[in-house]
């Protein structure tokens, strides 16, 4: 499978709560859609080589969410998962897109998951890339912490975030190689391209990453260990989860997540870590064609 990226897709807006967000279509539009979810601090560029080997068969549309890529940075916000899962929402309204198939990886696939348990009808089928980034366990050991606790960390959060300037780079090069440092298993060339559609140049000539640092902080409320139950066992449609075996994020059939979904299939490929359709991407489309067809 090539690394080279394909000649790019068009590029539109909508709004939700009264921020401009952008998404990336890839024509076909008489094709089933398939929405393309991305991770947190992330773009929706990085779908490219996946775009690029399904667009034929799919309309694909690729989503920047909140506060990442070219849309608009919510101010006064910890990015709570409810607000993704409203822009998503609003992105399905309006564009008419139900019954879609959604691809999602990360922090994408978790606001994708509680979208589908949210809204079962207007989801067709569902694939979540190390979507699963909390445990059970891990909601009850959170949910445990005193609420003064959280709310007290929160803002200590904010409070340092608010005097963090984003990192500046001298050149795309500088930029690429930390790129790879956080994935190392990426080519030069998909580093370079994932690179070039994240970054933004300052006025100075310098570059930085276009998402909002505030994405680092963790709101004091989220949903709860009894939502998340709730919500997966409302997801009706097939559902495809896929891990690497060398990622950071648990086997959900290791952690019982998995038993949570009524119709989910659980996939781990080996040799991947946490940004499977980065690493395996061939691997990736097999199990990804085989699930849709």
């Amino acid at each position: 499978m090539p690394n080279t990226p394909p000649s790019g897709p068009t590029s539109h807006s909508y709004f939700s709560q009264r921020l401009r967000l952008h998404y990336v279509d890839w024509g076909n539009p008489s094709a089933p859609p398939l929405l393309l979810v991305h991770g947190g601090r992330d773009h929706c560029r990085n779908w490219d080589w996946v775009a690029q080997a399904l667009r034929d068969q799919y309309h694909l549309i690729a989503v920047d969410l909140r506060g990442h890529g070219d849309s608009a940075w919510a101010l006064g916000s910890s990015y709570p998962l409810s607000d993704f899962v409203y822009d998503i929402e609003q992105l399905i309204r309006q564009k008419h897109l139900a019954p879609v198939t959604i691809m999602a990886h990360s922090m994408g696939g978790a606001i994708s998951l509680l979208y589908a348990g949210a809204f079962p009808e207007t989801v067709a089928k569902l694939i979540a890339i190390e979507g699963l980034i909390w445990s059970i366990e891990d909601l009850k050991k959170y949910e445990a912490s005193p609420a003064a606790k959280r709310i007290g960390g929160w803002v200590e959060q904010l409070h340092k975030l608010s005097s963090r300037l984003p990192r500046r780079y001298e050149n795309i090069e500088s930029a690429t190689a930390r790129m790879q440092e956080e994935n190392l298993r990426l080519t030069p060339e998909q580093a370079h391209h994932l690179t070039v559609h994240g970054l933004i140049q300052n006025e100075d000539g310098t570059f930085s990453w276009k998402f909002d640092n505030y994405m680092r902080a963790r709101a004091p409320f989220a949903p709860n260990s009894a939502d998340v139950r709730e919500l997966a066992g409302r997801v009706a449609c097939p559902t495809l989860l896929v891990g690497g075996d060398q990622s950071f994020v648990p086997d959900p059939a290791k952690t019982g997540a998995l038993a949570l979904f009524p119709n989910a299939k659980n996939v781990i490929i080996p040799g991947a870590g946490h940004w499977v359709h980065h690493d395996k991407l061939a691997e990736f489309l097999a199990v990804v064609r085989d699930f849709l067809k």
